[in-house]
């Protein structure tokens, strides 16, 4: 495929469950005059590119090993292959991060849970628009899985409890971490949560919420600008 403009790109955002959309994306890419579209899987709607320029993957309660229970998940990591083989641009939030690590042999296993905000480092290796990030950064997080890196792969940030929070593999960048948070979704995730946790949470919102954003909208940025 030749170059693109942000006049050119078409992102396709494949969601896992009704709960888990785009969000900030949504509000960027609108802002910057670039049309999304989804692929609701749990809904039966076919694993394809389509016209699209740009591939997000979304998260999701399940797991990627689950792909007995949830058949496209083979269908996924088969597309991220070959797209990124096409050096195509692909963005992995979650589940979609740990998509994109076992789509290329890395396993992806059950760890520790983190649920709210985290503190994350920017990693020595980091570059592009990663290198740039602050040192230390807190970033919503709401997961249990981790992964091994892909041979070959290049970690971006890292964390104290769970080390793999962000990696690039050719022209895929994998976020382990949530960048998508909107007041709104924060609301709808943790709704059922102990109070003390959605206390803290809704605390931690007011302190970090728009820096997270202004992450979202670097990291939407850089993955606009990537050649496909």
């Amino acid at each position: 495929m030749t170059g693109t403009s942000k006049d050119t790109c078409l992102v396709r955002a494949f969601m896992h469950t009704p709960t888990e959309p785009l969000g900030y994306f949504e509000r960027v890419f609108s802002e910057s005059h670039v049309p999304f579209e989804y692929v609701r899987l749990w809904k039966g709607e076919p694993v394809s590119a389509g016209k699209a320029t740009h591939l997000v993957f979304l998260g999701g309660p399940m797991s990627v090993n689950e792909e007995r229970e949830f058949p496209w998940l083979v269908e996924e990591k088969d597309l991220i292959r070959k797209s990124v083989r096409r050096r195509m641009p692909v963005l992995g939030l979650c589940l979609g991060a740990q998509l994109i690590a076992s789509a290329h042999k890395a396993t992806v296993y059950r760890f520790v849970n983190e649920t709210g905000w985290c503190p994350v480092h920017r990693a020595p290796e980091a570059t592009g628009i990663f290198s740039l990030f602050p040192d230390t950064f807190p970033v919503f997080q709401m997961h249990s899985d981790t992964f091994h890196l892909p041979v070959h792969s290049r970690l971006m940030c890292r964390g104290d409890t769970v080390p793999h929070q962000g990696f690039r593999f050719g022209s895929a960048i994998g976020l382990q971490f949530h960048l998508e948070m909107t007041r709104e979704l924060i609301h709808a995730w943790t709704c059922n949560e102990r109070k003390f946790l959605q206390q803290a949470i809704t605390r931690d919102t007011e302190r970090y919420l728009a820096a997270s954003n202004a992450l979202c909208r670097r990291v939407v940025g850089e993955f606009l600008e990537q050649k496909c």
